[in-house]
């Protein structure tokens, strides 16, 4: 299940507001590197992937993992942009909603709150993990000890 409005909100500030804080700059590189179909509001997806492809570090070889431009100036132009130009965002992006981009979401925000947003990110509703699991067992059914009988 993806992350909700209010949780995405609150991930999208951790990103543009904590780079500079080493602590934080490789859970933020985790966070990019995930993928964007984990956050569940549309005009959120679509700052996630502006944040993702403007902060990824131009790389010679495609077989290498994606590095990261977080902290610094470079950082701080790519928020920047974002907030006096929406539309580079999207299309049906507004200021209205790229306005609290920058602002820390509050010392509540720690690792804990981190580690739980990972699990939302990749968390799997209940009734479709045993419809996968029937799936595999009926591709199955050609195993040695039917082609024995």
């Amino acid at each position: 299940m993806p992350l909700d409005a209010e949780l995405g909100k609150t991930m999208l500030q951790l990103i543009t507001s904590r780079y500079d804080d080493r602590h934080w700059r490789k859970k933020i590189e985790k966070t990019l590197s995930l993928p964007q179909s984990g956050v569940g509001d549309p005009a959120q997806q679509q700052m996630f992937m502006y944040l993702k492809i403007g902060l990824k570090a131009y790389k010679s070889r495609r077989a290498e993992p994606d590095s990261w431009i977080v902290g610094g100036y470079a950082t701080k132009e790519v928020v920047e942009r974002a907030k006096f130009q929406p539309h580079l965002v999207g299309p049906d992006i507004t200021k209205d909603d790229v306005a609290f981009l920058g602002s820390d979401p509050g010392k509540e925000i720690d690792e804990a709150w981190w580690d739980e947003m990972l699990v939302q990110w990749f968390d799997v509703p209940e009734e479709e993990k045993p419809a996968e699991e029937e799936g595999g067992e009926a591709a199955d059914s050609d195993s040695p000890s039917t082609i024995k009988a």
